[in-house]
């Protein structure tokens, strides 16, 4: 039995069920996916070797390889539909204030408070220290930085003015003006940072090696066949592309830049 899991926003488990269902499927192979754990937890058994592989955000991805030394296959990443992802696999993190507030730009969110999901996100907490570290701040600029442990959570947070704002992965909040497409018309995206690569799907290398490439080729080419379209397209996804190890090395650079940075 081979598991996967999605290190994603929650509002990613549909389509993430869906791709690893489409596998088990079409390679006639026993995959479950694991969704009903709290994320410390799967990252614990990841770890361990006790979950497989899945969906990743691109920090912790580096940091397990690079670090920890973690053996890991890049199945793949996905390309988003709309136009500004450019037909490439990466993605951005979307600024977000409350349409009634002050804030027009980045530079108004001095002395402002502010929200991240966690310490281990590259869109809501890495590339922020990045933006800071360009813009010459070690500490101090935003009045409070609040840990809110999920972007959805953040998002709320800024709605129910909370706190001023917050960076929100650009394809979560997609997700959830589609699921929700009231919450629109109180938002207002002041500032983009990116591109960063798109997170990935892994696998571990423990896994036997004809087994991974299966489950790669079946990925790699979803787009190729209606029914992978159709859940690809469930989840706003044009189609899952082939990267590499080096496809992150944009991340390494930016946490290397960042690492001086307080929130």
């Amino acid at each position: 039995m081979i598991k996967l899991t999605s290190f994603q926003a929650s509002n990613a488990d549909p389509v993430c069920r869906a791709i690893v269902d489409h596998i088990a499927q079409q390679l006639d192979i026993q995959i479950t996916f694991v969704n009903d754990i709290p994320y410390s937890e799967r990252h614990r058994q990841f770890d361990a070797g006790e979950i497989s592989g899945g969906w990743i955000c691109g920090l912790p991805y580096v940091q397990k390889v690079d670090t920890q030394q973690a053996k890991l296959d890049l199945l793949g990443a996905p390309v988003m539909q709309k136009p500004r992802y450019r037909n490439q696999p990466v993605y951005y993190s979307d600024v977000v204030v409350h349409r009634e507030s002050s804030f027009y730009t980045f530079a108004d969110l001095q002395g402002a408070s502010w929200a991240f999901n966690e310490v281990g996100s590259q869109s809501g907490y890495n590339i922020t220290r990045y933006h800071l570290a360009n813009l010459g701040f070690t500490s101090g600029y935003f009045s409070q930085a609040i840990p809110s442990g999920a972007h959805q959570t953040s998002l709320n947070m800024v709605l129910d003015k909370k706190v001023d704002a917050s960076a929100i992965d650009s394809t979560v909040l997609e997700t959830e003006v589609i699921l929700h497409p009231e919450i629109s018309r109180d938002l207002r995206i002041v500032e983009r940072l990116g591109p960063s690569p798109m997170p990935p799907w892994v696998i571990s290398k423990a896994v036997h090696e004809d087994i991974r490439d299966a489950i790669k080729e079946t990925i790699l080419s979803m787009h190729l066949i209606p029914i992978g379209q159709a859940i690809l397209a469930g989840g706003q996804i044009k189609r899952i592309a082939q990267v590499y190890d080096q496809d992150y090395d944009l991340i390494r650079q930016m946490t290397q830049v960042a690492a001086s940075v307080t929130l």
